[in-house]
């Protein structure tokens, strides 16, 4: 009997939704399905580097433009939603062609709202059964989950219980749809190692407000003494690795090497974007959050973080390095107990 294939539709908006998937990929691969991949940008340019040996296809490109100032963040984002809606169903044509042409028994789709078929099973990851958006936040959630009914199952990363990581982002009261949580899941595996880099900084998100923060930091850490990493989030074809004053800075790092960075990392400065505090939590670091401006939702994390007592976080322009001293005053990403076994969520994919 041939393996089943299973298509894996990622989202490319900054490098997280790529990067979460990396542990659903290696289950799958484990449970003897075949892979295929798709997305488009530099989400697919990670996962081939991740996994040279499985077949990609790219997928219509939402180019989605972002502003400079958090002011008109949110209104630029509305205003290119018939754009958005209209790239929505060209990629469902394209699913379902690949579909017909590769014979998949099965999606997996990290946020990509026209990747699933009422022909097959196809299921959804999100941590956003509620979408933060400011004033439209409860027509943008009402929304969302109207659109989560396309799909055979929703599968949240995160814990369903009160000590949980996603707030009410990922948890709603209404039964109407199959929600499964799949725990804590990451790429990194915790390592008892000597803490030998003083802060590493993790860079992600989309620009302009990526190199914004990027300079920002730059700027800032002129004036530190410690040891200091920069992994800037720009995926390229090589690895290029340069020294700024007293900051070593690489363009990207493959999983286990920023793993192994992560590990001996004292503190970590990075967005509150998702898929980050999934991994920050996975290894129990220290950290700092800096949301990207006018994101809602990375707001919203970073505040709910702060307010547990957990890690500190300010505003972009705010940062200074007097900020940092406040990190012994908070708890770190500890005390989630979010392990799972993803191949038991597989068994979907298993019926004929």
């Amino acid at each position: 009997m041939r393996n089943k294939k299973i298509l894996v539709a990622v989202l490319n908006w900054g490098l997280g939704h790529a990067t979460r998937c990396i542990p659903i990929i290696c289950e799958l691969e484990s449970q003897n399905f075949e892979v295929i991949l798709a997305s488009d940008g530099d989400a697919l340019l990670l996962l081939k580097k991740e996994f040279p040996h499985l077949r990609t296809y790219s997928l219509p490109s939402y180019n989605i433009r972002y502003s400079k100032t958090s002011l008109f963040f949110t209104w630029k984002i509305l205003r290119q939603t018939p754009h958005i809606l209209r790239t929505i169903k060209e990629e469902n044509k394209v699913i379902e062609t690949l579909i017909e042409k590769e014979n998949i028994a099965g999606v997996i789709s990290d946020n990509r709202w026209g990747a699933y078929s009422k022909k097959i099973n196809s299921v959804i990851i999100t941590h956003q059964l509620n979408v933060i958006s400011g004033a439209t936040t409860f027509i943008s959630s009402k929304i969302q989950q109207k659109q989560l009914g396309n799909f055979e199952e929703c599968w949240v990363p995160d814990v369903e219980g009160e000590n949980n990581l996603s707030g009410r982002l990922g948890h709603l009261r209404t039964k109407k749809l199959k929600i499964n949580y799949l725990g804590i899941i990451s790429r990194f595996k915790k390592q008892e190692e000597l803490l030998s880099i003083d802060i590493l900084i993790i860079l992600s998100g989309p620009q302009p407000q990526r190199e914004i923060l990027e300079n920002k930091l730059l700027k800032e850490f002129k004036s530190f003494k410690g040891n200091v990493i920069m992994v800037r989030g720009i995926v390229e074809s090589q690895q290029i690795i340069e020294r700024k004053e007293h900051i070593t800075c690489y363009n990207y790092m493959k999983s286990e090497e920023l793993e192994t960075f992560l590990n001996i990392s004292k503190l970590v400065i990075s967005r509150s974007g998702y898929t980050t505090l999934l991994d920050l939590t996975k290894l129990q670091k220290k950290a700092f959050f800096i949301p990207t401006p006018g994101q809602p939702e990375q707001e919203y994390l970073a505040a709910r973080l702060k307010k547990l007592n957990i890690a500190n976080s300010c505003k972009q322009k705010d940062f200074n390095l007097k900020m940092l001293e406040t990190t012994d005053n908070y708890s770190g990403l500890v005390g989630f107990n979010g392990s799972c076994d993803l191949g038991s969520f597989f068994t979907l994919f298993q019926s004929e």
